[in-house]
């Protein structure tokens, strides 16, 4: 049963069309998948559907077909056409012009439509997990209804053992997961979720993906998702359609459109492994140890042994938990590690990375550069003033210009569209450019040893291999040494030299990016390997 028709859809922002003739149906109870790179309009589409007023489309219209209750305007699916309201009324169909209806028939229908957004933690950050989903219950439901409601989403998004937890207390998978749970509890008649899992490492997405299978679309909710993993949408959408710069490029049987879209990835130019250059970093018995009333002593990181060379593209992986963000902050110093020593070598010098001042670990902080997972950009300037202040010097504005193309250019902007974005807001662009500006931040500042926490969380298939080759571009010609956490070993495999294996805290295995596949288990290689 038709549910949403999308009618000659045209979206401009800044004189660009983000969205160009767009001619959509979707059916009640289907799931519909929406693919493209970075910057195609996938975001704004979900948006709009949201009912966002900043996304109110300039040209052509949204039509819903919904059931309504006459007398108090409650909404719902159409196929509920001629079932009772609980105010004793009965539903009737009805088309709805969506940005055009009366305004409290609009504020009904956008009340029962659910979003889930990229690198959104929308919880309240004081009150514990039970309570953030009770308070996203309708206002109809009785406490005792709503607490037994919220035990079993929690229990379906597997968040049932943190019920008590402080929100703020959360790592990101588990406030993604309550996030899900706050969502579902409000009952919607459509679920949108916009790159859901793309921070999350493999193991914690897949059982999102699943939750998402269970709780909205084996229940008949309709649903529109975007993914920057191919297979989610074979797996997950009844169709497919592919967005390239605002277009519907394909539309189809999911995994004849997925084929499609993969064929245009480019293969990462991988480059013959140079002659490396002399130690750079070295690690030596580090630990890090702390006390949880829980669990007691916490083993984070226990007796890391590591040396990596000038020059190289070295990976520490593992799945979430394993210890590879902790041993990479004690070695740029953000924790003090509880035992063990730390050395990074700054021209002929050695610095011990666990002494603090300026005449120790402050000395190298300069030459440091880091891309955290929770990256963050200055909302209210320009993304040339973005990238500017991270040199903060004082230079010619015209070369503080050059060298901002030269960094977006980098990180796989063209000429044109680097020069064009210059001038624009961060919320102005996509998360995927987003990222990939934070990245530039990065390699603006010509840094001698650069750290990158999950680089591709939010990167579509494309945007990864233009990523992999601006790290090995800048190693080539900066000569630069990378530090590469993931839990995506595709990238690994794609672009870099060796490879560190850490499980429980501990290093087991350093070698050659293959060889450390070869000591996954069954369960890592299924998490941390897509299909290839």
């Amino acid at each position: 049963m038709d549910f949403i028709t999308l009618k000659n859809i045209t979206k401009t922002f800044d004189g660009v069309d983000v969205l160009k003739d767009i001619n959509l149906k979707i059916n009640e109870g289907e799931t519909l998948g929406i693919l493209g790179r970075s910057g195609s309009g996938k975001s704004v589409l979900i948006s709009m559907l949201r009912g966002t007023k900043e996304y109110i489309p300039d040209s052509g219209n949204i039509i819903m077909n919904v059931a309504v209750c006459p007398e108090c305007l409650a909404v719902e699916s159409p196929s509920h056409d001629g079932e009772k309201c609980s105010c004793g009324a009965t539903y009737k169909t009805q088309e709805v012009d969506f940005f055009n209806c009366d305004r409290k028939l609009f504020a009904s229908i956008r009340k029962r439509i659910s979003i889930m957004l990229q690198r959104n933690f929308a919880l309240y950050d004081e009150e514990s997990v039970i309570e953030n989903v009770m308070r996203a219950m309708p206002d109809d439901v009785d406490y005792e209804e709503g607490l037994y409601t919220a035990l079993e989403l929690l229990e379906m998004v597997q968040m049932n053992h943190r019920i008590t937890h402080i929100a703020r207390d959360l790592s990101g998978g588990e406030k993604q997961r309550v996030v899900l749970a706050r969502q579902l509890a409000k009952n919607p008649t459509m679920f949108l979720a916009d790159e859901p899992t793309g921070t999350l490492d493999p193991q914690t997405a897949v059982k999102l993906h699943n939750t998402l299978k269970e709780g909205v679309k084996d229940k008949g909710i309709t649903m529109v998702i975007t993914s920057h993993w191919p297979e989610v949408m074979v797996e997950l959408a009844d169709k497919v359609i592919w967005l390239e710069n605002g277009e519907i490029k394909e539309d189809g049987e999911p995994e004849t459109v997925v084929n499609h879209f993969m064929e245009t990835v480019p293969i990462p130019k991988k480059p013959e492994v140079p002659e490396f250059g002399e130690p750079e970093v070295i690690l030596e018995d580090v630990k890090k140890h702390y006390y949880s009333i829980e669990r007691g002593v916490v083993k984070a990181v226990d007796g890391v042994n590591l040396t990596i060379n000038k020059e190289e593209i070295f990976a520490i992986v593992g799945l979430s938990g394993s210890g590879k963000t902790t041993t990479t902050r004690m070695l740029m110093g953000l924790t003090e590690p509880s035992g063990g020593n730390i050395q990074i070598k700054l021209g002929d010098e050695w610095i011990d990375m666990t002494k603090v001042g300026p005449l120790n670990r402050g000395r190298i902080m300069p030459y440091i550069g880091l891309l955290h997972q929770e990256y963050s950009l200055y909302p209210h300037r320009t993304i040339l003033g973005n990238l500017t202040d991270a040199i903060s010097l004082d230079l010619p504005a015209e070369f503080g210009k050059i060298k901002a193309i030269d960094a977006l250019t980098t990180v796989g902007f063209t000429d044109t569209k680097a020069a064009d974005i210059l001038n624009k807001y961060p919320d102005q662009l996509s998360v995927g450019e987003r990222h990939r500006i934070a990245l530039a931040q990065v390699l603006i500042k010509e840094p001698k040893l650069i750290v990158l926490d999950e680089p591709t969380g939010t990167m579509d298939p494309i945007t990864r291999v233009n990523v992999s080759d601006s790290i090995l571009k800048a190693r080539s010609e900066l000569e630069q040494t990378f530090i590469i956490v993931s839990h995506d070993m595709d990238f690994v495999l794609d672009v870099c030299d060796r490879a560190a294996l850490m499980r429980g805290g501990k290093l087991l295995d350093i070698g050659t990016p293959e060889e450390i596949v070869d000591q996954l288990t069954p369960d890592e290689k299924e998490d941390m390997l897509k299909d290839r």
